[in-house]
């Protein structure tokens, strides 16, 4: 991890108004949330350095915060560019600049893959905007060097085009003929089964539950809208209920012999002995 660049995330972040919890030694660096937008990053110098365990811990734990995972990073390899958008281990990562942009709603075009950087146009728009200022096929097929027949796929929106050919239809056309990669989207949920007894006591309580490692907590559950992160172990975790608030979530710790009274906790006895979801939710909603 780069400091300078973790530090230079985080002021960004709270001068636009998100409240951040910053994390060491775990799967992502920094946890943020404004509104209904959260945003879990990793920050790195190399985005190829991340390992295939952080990635799916980021992006199974976003899935069920509904949080968008990011990688900011300075290279990959080689340096990342300004306003194109990389994937690795299908995070999306980007350098800061790209990633400040796209905070100020300034998103880019251009992805760059294992097929290289391409650009995904709307061929709607390109149709439309051609005929309102009477542009003729002839007129952009000269000016961008293909045929009348590609310039047509292109209004089918049949094929992404190259960095190239993209520049150039910006050049006739502007920004508005792109499809803008949102940065901020959520991954859908893989079905993972859960394969500690405290995960599957979750499931067969009807929660959506999974097992988690290299973060604060280790198992998380959701049913409907209800999210609880689940530390066990005879050792409570500091980090686990500024994350839970944070999160608007409920943050409960399973502790295999003895228990604190004044935080949300359970040994694994009392936990295991519950028969309804709602018991459960009913017990944590005690301690808010």
């Amino acid at each position: 991890m780069k400091p300078g660049t973790l530090e230079k995330v985080s002021i960004y972040l709270l001068k636009k108004g998100y409240t951040l919890k910053s994390l060491t030694r775990t799967a992502f660096d920094i946890l943020a949330r404004k509104d209904s937008r959260i945003l879990l990053i990793k920050i790195l110098e190399d985005a190829n350095s991340i390992s295939e365990e952080y990635s799916k811990q980021m992006n199974h734990i976003a899935s069920y915060i509904a949080a968008s995972p990011l990688i900011i990073a300075e290279k990959a390899g080689a340096k990342l560019y300004d306003n194109i958008i990389y994937l690795r281990s299908g995070i999306y990562t980007l350098n800061f600049n790209t990633f400040r942009n796209s905070v100020e709603n300034k998103f880019p075009f251009i992805k760059s893959d294992h097929a290289g950087p391409t650009a995904h146009i709307l061929g709607d728009r390109i149709k439309k905007i051609r005929e309102e200022q009477g542009i003729s096929l002839g007129d952009i097929s000269s000016k961008m060097g293909v045929t009348k027949k590609m310039i047509q796929k292109y209004e089918k929106g049949e094929s992404d085009v190259t960095v190239n050919k993209a520049l150039k239809i910006y050049d006739i056309f502007g920004h508005a003929v792109f499809d803008k990669i949102n940065i901020f989207e959520t991954p859908s949920k893989e079905k993972i089964d859960t394969k500690s007894d405290i995960g599957k006591k979750y499931s067969g309580l009807g929660f959506e539950a999974i097992d988690t490692k290299k973060v604060p907590f280790d198992i998380i559950a959701k049913k409907d809208k209800e999210i609880v992160l689940t530390k066990i172990g005879d050792k409570a975790n500091p980090q686990l209920q500024s994350l839970s608030r944070l999160l608007d979530a409920d943050g409960l710790t399973i502790y295999r012999k003895k228990k604190p009274k004044d935080i949300p906790a359970l040994t694994k006895k009392e936990f295991m002995e519950f028969e309804k979801a709602r018991e459960l939710i009913k017990f944590l909603k005690e301690f808010e």
